[in-house]
């Protein structure tokens, strides 16, 4: 089960934040309700649910919205999902304090503090770059982010998706051929918190991050490359970022 920013529930959930963005919080729900209306599958129902939870006049409502997140999140037990329980539970135990239900609000937050930290994720797992590498060769922390030149990362970037993977090549710079390295994490790792709960619940895109290097194991070639007008969208949408990176 793979996100994918084309899909047209995915779509309305980001016109639906766009409202959100320029103070409109009626036109967001209305398009948020929508996507909810025309999703067909469980992932495409908890992103809505999500989004619906928090345009609710009342406490209870917004509880059943967020419960119905979380039942469809338990429902998909799916990587791309699981790194959103931290918060879900955190707000759900939010709503049952407003509500006068101290023991709800303490279970939730002991569940809420029970998934901190927990990933499953056995990939395999993607670098996408324009370095020419070879099997065994590791990548190391301390480069130059793609994205501010300044910024020399903490950590080295990976990813579960191959598509996603090679988006990062595209748009990394050099300029050799876009390459996709299959790579294995030496040592520990953590969601990727650029992307983890900041626009979509979780971390659809199985974006992780590590202080120790990734072993090169292998190369792929197979991956859904962006056009080049989709790619010209990327670069300007980054350009445009004014957002902090979590380094």
């Amino acid at each position: 089960m793979e996100f994918n920013p084309n899909n047209n529930v995915v779509k309305l959930c980001l016109q639906g934040m766009s409202m959100e963005e320029k103070g409109k919080p009626e036109q967001a729900s209305e398009l948020f309700l929508q996507a909810w209306n025309e999703a067909t599958y469980d992932l495409e129902r908890f992103i809505c649910a999500h989004y619906v939870a928090r345009h609710q006049k009342n406490i209870s409502a917004q509880l059943k919205w967020l419960e119905t997140a979380l039942q469809l999140a338990l429902k998909i037990n799916d990587d791309s999902v699981k790194s959103a329980f931290p918060s879900l539970y955190s707000n759900i135990a939010k709503c049952y304090e407003d509500l006068s239900d101290p023991g709800k609000a303490k279970k939730n937050y002991e569940l809420a503090t029970s998934f901190q930290d927990k990933l499953s994720d056995k990939g395999p797992f993607y670098h996408g770059t324009k370095a020419d590498l070879s099997v065994g060769d590791l990548l190391t922390a301390g480069g130059n982010s793609n994205y501010k030149s300044e910024l020399k990362m903490n950590h080295i970037y990976f990813t579960a998706l191959v598509n996603g993977a090679g988006l990062a090549a595209a748009l990394a710079k050099g300029t050799g051929r876009e390459r996709v390295y299959l790579v294995e994490p030496t040592g520990e790792f953590e969601n990727d918190p650029n992307v983890t709960n900041k626009k979509f619940p979780g971390n659809p895109t199985r974006s992780y991050r590590s202080q120790a290097p990734l072993k090169i194991v292998g190369e792929v070639t197979d991956w859904t490359r962006q056009t080049p007008d989709e790619l010209q969208k990327w670069r300007e949408k980054l350009a445009n970022n004014k957002g902090e990176i979590i380094n």
